[in-house]
C-alpha cells in the first residue's frame, strides 16, 4: 500500500509555528505545575479591550449582525477605512482599496501569497517579527534577511539592502514602528527605501501595526508618499492600538487592482470576517479612544525603569525602544546566547523571548515585553540582574 504524504509547505513550516515560541510554553506549563514564573514573553496588552467595543459587538450580535459577511469586508468597514487613510495620506482612497480580514498575520500571508511565489525572493530586515518567516515560507518564495546593525540603533539602510539584494527579489516587507526592536524609521529614511524599491521594481508590504504607539520621532510610511503608493500594501488591525488582539480585526490597504487579485486568496482561505467584528471596529476607527494613549504612557514608563534598572549593569545592554511594547537587551556579556539565556533566565523565575527567534541579528539578545504592571516588571527586573550577576561571577 502507498504511503500518504503531506504538500510540501508542511515541511516548510514545520519550525516556524509554535516552535519559536517554546519559552513561552515552558513557562506556561510550570507556571501551571504551580511554579513562580513572571512572563515576559508575548505582546498582549495588559489592559482590558475597552468596554464600549465589547458592547457594539454584542449588540451588533443581538441585532442579527452574525450572518455572512462579504468576501472583501463589510461595506461599513470598507468605507471608514478608506477614509481613514485618504485623511492620513491626503491621496485618494476608496473602499476598493481596502480589504477587511481578521488581524494583521491574515493580511501579511494574504498579501504575500498573492505577490510571489517559488522561485521569487522576499527582502526581510533582520531582526524580524517571529512570524515573517513562516509568512515568506508558505509562498514557497525565498527568505533573504537584510542585516540591521545594532551599532546603529537596528535602522535599516539603503546599503544593507543593496548588498541583500538578488535579481528574483520582488517584496520588501517593511516593518516601522519595528518589532522587536522598537525603532521608529524617519521620513527621509522611508523616502531612500522607497526610492531603492523603485529602482528595483519591488513591492512594498508594511506592517504598520504600532503606528499609534511611538515615543520618539514621527510615524512615516511609504504609502503616504504618492510616488511609492502605487507599490505600497498597508497591513494593519486594532489589536494593538485598541487592545483588543482576540478579536482578529486587521485589513490590508493597497492599490485596487492588487486588492481584486488579492480577495480572491482571501475568499478561498476566509470568505470574509464576523459583520459583527466589523460594526465593532467601524467604531474604533472612527471615534476618538484613550487606550493608545493609555498603554503608551505605560509602555514609556516601564522603558525609563528599565533602562535606569539595567545602567549599571556589566552584563546587560539595553536598546532603548522608540515605539512598541518590547524591550531588546544585549546579553553577549554573559558568554550566552539569547538562546541560552532565556532558558537559564527560566529557571530564576522569568520567561523572557529568546533573541534568535527573530532573526540572526537578535541573536545576543533577549526581548523583554512591556506588558505587566509596573510591581511585578521591577521584581522581574531583580531577578534577571541577580541571574546574570550570577554569571558574571561564574566568569571571575
Amino acid at each position: 500500500m502507498a504511503e500518504l504524504s503531506t504538500a510540501s509547505i508542511t515541511d516548510r513550516l514545520a519550525t516556524l509555528g509554535s516552535d519559536r515560541w517554546a519559552v513561552h510554553f515552558e513557562a506556561r506549563r510550570r507556571v501551571k505545575a504551580g511554579d513562580d514564573i513572571i512572563e515576559l514573553t508575548i505582546g498582549e496588552p495588559d489592559i482590558a479591550t475597552p468596554s464600549h467595543l465589547i458592547n457594539i459587538a454584542e449588540a451588533s450580535m443581538r441585532a442579527g449582525r452574525t450572518g455572512y459577511a462579504g468576501g472583501k469586508g463589510e461595506p461599513n468597514l470598507l468605507s471608514v477605512l478608506a477614509q481613514k487613510y485618504a485623511q492620513r495620506s491626503g491621496q485618494d482612497i476608496r473602499e476598493d482599496n481596502v480589504l477587511a480580514l481578521p488581524g494583521t498575520q491574515a493580511a501579511l500571508t494574504i498579501c504575500m501569497l498573492s505577490m510571489v511565489e517559488k522561485g521569487d525572493a522576499v527582502l526581510v530586515p533582520d531582526p524580524y517579527y517571529a512570524t515573517y518567516e513562516g509568512v515568506v515560507e508558505a509562498s514557497g518564495a525565498d527568505f533573504i534577511p537584510v542585516r540591521m546593525q545594532s551599532s546603529n540603533g537596528f535602522r535599516l539602510t539603503v546599503e544593507a539592502l543593496e548588498a541583500a539584494m538578488v535579481p528574483t527579489a520582488k517584496v520588501l516587507l517593511l516593518n516601522s514602528p519595528h518589532n522587536p526592536t522598537g525603532t521608529v524609521l524617519t521620513h527621509e529614511e522611508i523616502t531612500e527605501i522607497g526610492q531603492f524599491c523603485e529602482r528595483h521594481g519591488l513591492w512594498i508590504l508594511s506592517d504598520e501595526v504600532y503606528e499609534s504607539l511611538i515615543y520618539e520621532g514621527a510615524f512615516a510610511s511609504a504609502f503616504d508618499q504618492p510616488q511609492f503608493n502605487p507599490r505600497t500594501v498597508v497591513v494593519s488591525s486594532i489589536s494593538k492600538s485598541h487592545a483588543a488582539p482576540g478579536f482578529r480585526s486587521g485589513w490590508a490597504i493597497g492599490p485596487s487592482w492588487f486588492i481584486d487579485k488579492a480577495q480572491s486568496v482571501a475568499e478561498t482561505l476566509l470568505f470574509g470576517n464576523q459583520p459583527f467584528i466589523a460594526d465593532m471596529t467601524v467604531h474604533a476607527v472612527v471615534e476618538p479612544d484613550d487606550t493608545a494613549s493609555l498603554m503608551a504612557h505605560a509602555y514609556q514608563r516601564r522603558i525609563a525603569l528599565l533602562m535606569e534598572a539595567f545602567a549599571n549593569s556589566p552584563i546587560l545592554s539595553p536598546h532603548k525602544a522608540a515605539s512598541g511594547m518590547f524591550m531588546m537587551v544585549d546579553v553577549s556579556r554573559s558568554g550566552l546566547s539569547g538562546a541560552d539565556f532565556a532558558m537559564g533566565l527560566l529557571d530564576h523565575g522569568v520567561a523572557v523571548m529568546p533573541g534568535d527567534v527573530f532573526g540572526q541579528q537578535a541573536h545576543d539578545f533577549v526581548r523583554l515585553s512591556l506588558t505587566i504592571d509596573d510591581q511585578k516588571l521591577s521584581q522581574a527586573v531583580e531577578r534577571i540582574i541577580l541571574f546574570a550577576k550570577s554569571l558574571g561571577d561564574k566568569k571571575t
